[in-house]
């Protein structure tokens, strides 16, 4: 079955984010900033964000159970702009020879709303996407199948006929479990090769 749409992944596909950034200038100690990201302002608190909870929500909590981290706690808040080191060139280059070949494409993205619209003046070739579900915004996040569905009745999608470029594992197979060509963005040479080994032409 032929390939009509391919969904994009934002963070780490085409936006360079990553917590180091900010952390590196307030917490100069690898081994501590790694236990700071890892323990306290870790993966599974930062994805209850990205699920809808409120970064002052998110804050208070955590600094009250942390009260003597709790500036760093805050700076996650407060500096986040920090942690983007801006579009990743060749994800948005391949996004752009889509585009201008009249591919439809989509974004599905497990980010917070409040930052999301912190990082969209950032992001211009969005515009270039038909549509994009923000996992804050609809309170669902990847790997639930149920963001994925989102997007198709959204939009008519069929699964058969789409490709999805995530860069997390677990993403990529409930994917494949939902009948998307999904692949693993590992840098945009390969996922370009893979997506013309679907038959897309562009």
């Amino acid at each position: 079955m032929a390939i009509d749409a391919v969904i994009f992944d934002f963070g780490g596909v085409l936006m360079d984010w990553n917590p180091d950034y900010l952390y590196r200038k307030l917490i100069p100690d690898p081994a501590e900033r790694r236990q700071f990201l890892t323990e306290i302002c870790g993966p599974e608190w930062v994805e209850k964000q990205d699920r809808g909870r409120s970064w002052d929500e998110a804050v208070a909590e955590l600094a009250a159970i942390h009260p003597d981290k709790a500036p760093l706690i805050e700076a996650f808040r407060d500096r986040w702009i920090e942690m983007l080191a801006g579009p990743i060139a060749p994800g948005v280059a391949l996004v752009r020879r889509l585009h201008i070949a009249n591919v439809p494409l989509y974004g599905l993205t497990n980010w917070c709303s409040e930052t999301f619209k912190i990082a969209r003046p950032q992001m211009p070739y969005l515009d270039w996407l038909r549509d994009t579900v923000v996992s804050g915004e609809v309170r669902l996040a990847k790997p639930d199948p149920r963001i994925f569905r989102l997007l198709f009745e959204r939009n008519g999608m069929v699964p058969e006929r789409t490709a999805f470029i995530d860069d997390h594992t677990p993403n990529i197979e409930a994917a494949k479990a939902l009948g998307l060509h999904a692949i693993l963005y590992k840098e945009a040479d390969s996922t370009e090769a893979a997506l013309r080994q679907l038959g897309l032409r562009f």
